[in-house]
């Protein structure tokens, strides 16, 4: 998931100095979105695993 937030913003990135500004914006906004998703799912899965070795 990291890397299609990557990849959301390098075509963010890329929209952005060639001008269409629309496109970098949504893009942005994906990239946030998904860095969020993926950031929340990687927390939830160090604490059930730490929960899961104190059984």
């Amino acid at each position: 998931m990291i890397g299609w937030a990557l990849i959301f913003l390098i075509v963010a990135i890329v929209a952005a100095v060639l001008g269409f500004s629309g496109i970098a914006g949504t893009a942005a906004w994906f990239a946030k979105i998904i860095f969020i998703i993926a950031l929340v799912l990687f927390i939830l899965s160090w604490l059930f695993s730490e929960s899961r070795k104190k059984l």
